[in-house]
């Protein structure tokens, strides 16, 4: 049975990829995106498919029906948060949006995704209101914060994803997922096959955190890292987090990432961000899902589904 997929806040496509990566069969029927520079991207890869473009000018009753509604959606503060006051709790905010699209099309499932602040976010209000609302439209809804780097891509990067289930209690059918061993010794992956060499790659993102396993030095028991303000620190190996502005180091020194980088440690193919300026790369994949971690909470889904 083909799964028909809706994406908002669609970024490069992440969500798409990792739904295209799964053994199901799942349709994109539409996206809602509105950064010319992501929308590039995304023509480029998931050609003929209707962008219905700002979030807060749909008109659900256009949409066509569909099973699945994803979305990587900003963080706001609600005003309202905690008046029980239904929808208009989150009026003014991206999540409306969600809200009452999953309001008028009724989708099975929805996965959503965000930072791992939107737990503490006006002091854990914000959160509250996005499940009580969830509720009151019918979804039993489960949750977790899951790190990249549990998923085959050598970068600290923790974000919640939530799951709705319409017309089920809000029992833990997928989550939580055991956690997985952290990418054993990076230096033998393909990401960080390239990142053994020193040099500047003139460009950098801030908010991606590296993994580094190795030597340094006659050191063969530590590993080398720097901090946003340069300050080094040793970290026994088996993991260790990486400078958090996504600058790379080893004994020899200090270099920025490159796009392509930045493209593998995100799950994305080389060359996905293609096209646009290096600045734009940077931005569209710092502002991206990781494609690895979509595609295992998508086929827990769906595994689930078939039982």
């Amino acid at each position: 049975m083909t799964i028909k997929m809706f994406s908002m806040f669609s970024g490069i496509g992440g969500f798409e990829l990792a739904a295209k990566s799964i053994d199901k069969d799942i349709e994109l029927i539409g996206y809602s995106e509105i950064d010319k520079y992501a929308i590039q991207v995304f023509e480029k890869h998931f050609e003929g498919v209707k962008n219905y473009g700002d979030a807060t000018k749909i008109n659900a009753q256009e949409l066509p029906d569909f099973d699945l509604l994803v979305a990587g959606f900003p963080c706001q503060a609600f005003s309202v948060a905690g008046r029980r006051r239904g929808l208009d709790d989150t009026r003014g905010t991206l999540f409306f949006d969600i809200a009452r699209i999953l309001k008028d099309k009724r989708p099975r499932h929805l996965v959503l995704e965000n930072v791992k602040g939107l737990l503490s976010h006006d002091k854990g209000k914000t959160f509250q209101t996005i499940l009580r609302i969830l509720s009151d439209l019918g979804y039993g809804v489960e949750w977790q914060v899951l790190n990249s780097k549990n998923h085959g891509v050598p970068q600290h990067r923790e974000r919640i994803f939530i799951i709705g289930h319409l017309g089920r209690s809000g029992g833990r059918k997928i989550f939580p997922f055991a956690k997985s061993s952290e990418v054993p010794n990076v230096r033998t992956t393909k990401v960080a096959s390239t990142l053994q060499h020193p040099g500047h790659s003139g460009g950098n993102y801030r908010g991606m955190n590296l993994i580094q396993t190795g030597v340094i030095g006659k050191d063969s028991e530590a590993t080398r890292v720097y901090d946003p303000e340069g300050i080094s620190r040793t970290i026994k190996n088996g993991g260790g987090i990486g400078a958090k502005t996504g600058l790379y180091t080893d004994h020899k020194g200090i270099r920025r990432l490159t796009p392509t980088e930045c493209e593998r440690l995100q799950g994305f193919p080389d060359g996905w961000t293609e096209g646009l300026s290096d600045t734009q790369r940077y931005k569209t994949l710092g502002n991206a899902v990781t494609v690895n971690v979509v595609a295992e909470v998508l086929k827990a889904l769906y595994k689930e589904q078939t039982k």
